[in-house]
């Protein structure tokens, strides 16, 4: 009897032995399981990647001159950051999972014909019905090439007309920039500041533009800028709602440097306006030398 109940015993303790041991497999292999689906999630995703260009006298290299590196010539060197994520990203995916799109924007839209001419010649859907190695190449060396003829342009007819970047938020960022199933980019490069003519409403204290003399006007230029910022309700006023499924990447801030708190003012408005609009992913970056912000750039684009 008593070797019988040992027998059992040993029995109980194997079964349970083996069976803690299958629960610890299994449980690994569900975790090795989740982590390739997560890198195939991330390999196969469609981007949908917009560009919106600020084509005010803010690119002019003789009222905004800068020794180090133009501004112009930064915005072109994002851009190609951009493309560059880009390119990696189709490259890394198969064939049949290929959906992914690149546009480019302006607000207002140029009068100048060759500038809107370029800006089709850099917008692509690349799909797995017309996807090559030699379409990947020709993507890549157009947004190499064009983006400098854009400016460069915009420079030559030296007619600045101001940045309408709240009237595209508005009237077109759901149309032009958001698709379903997709993960919708949109890189906006700027100086921070937005201001047109045709676009210029109050409602208190909230607006649709800002420049330093309303910086300066608000009397944000102090230490105390941000108690008054948030008492008397400064900010901009939200132009559209639920843009849950968009991503936005500030690129270009360049404060008026005789303001040291004004860098602070301006991510203050468009991280509460953002918030607003309830985009749930977004950086804001000053205009730094590209080599600096390369990494950044494709950091987001590809999500790490």
């Amino acid at each position: 009897m008593k070797n019988t109940l040992y027998r059992i015993l040993a029995l109980l303790i194997l079964i349970t032995s083996t069976s803690c041991v299958d629960d610890s497999q299994k449980k690994e292999v569900k975790v090795i399981e989740d982590v390739k689906q997560v890198v195939i999630s991330k390999s196969s995703q469609n981007l949908n990647i917009s560009f919106l260009l600020d084509l005010s006298d803010r690119i002019d290299p003789e009222k905004y001159s800068n020794e180090s590196m133009e501004y112009y010539l930064r915005d072109v060197a994002y851009i190609k950051s951009v493309s560059e994520a880009f390119d990696m990203h189709l490259r890394s995916k198969k064939v049949r999972q290929m959906n992914d799109k690149i546009q480019l924007y302006f607000d207002p839209e140029p009068k100048n014909q060759n500038i809107n001419k370029l800006s089709k010649d850099l917008r692509h859907n690349i799909t797995r019905d017309n996807v090559t190695l030699e379409l990947l190449d020709e993507i890549k060396e157009r947004y190499a090439s064009k983006p400098i003829e854009i400016y460069e342009s915009a420079i030559k007819d030296n007619k600045y007309v101001g940045s309408d970047t709240w009237r595209f938020f508005k009237t077109k960022v759901k149309d032009y920039c958001i698709e379903e199933d997709y993960r919708n980019i949109l890189i906006v490069l700027t100086d921070g500041y937005i201001y047109h003519k045709d676009s210029k409403i109050n409602e208190d204290n909230l607006t649709s533009y800002l420049t330093p003399k309303e910086i300066r006007g608000f009397k944000l230029n102090n230490k105390n800028w941000k108690d008054k910022f948030e008492k008397e309700y400064f900010g901009f006023i939200p132009a559209t709602d639920d843009l849950s499924n968009l991503e936005i990447l500030v690129l270009g801030i360049n404060p008026d440097k005789k303001n040291p708190y004004e860098e602070d003012v301006i991510t203050q408005y468009w991280s509460d306006w953002f918030n607003a609009m309830r985009v749930t992913k977004y950086e804001i970056k000053t205009a730094g030398l590209p080599s600096n912000m390369d990494r950044i750039i494709k950091d987001f684009i590809l999500d790490k």
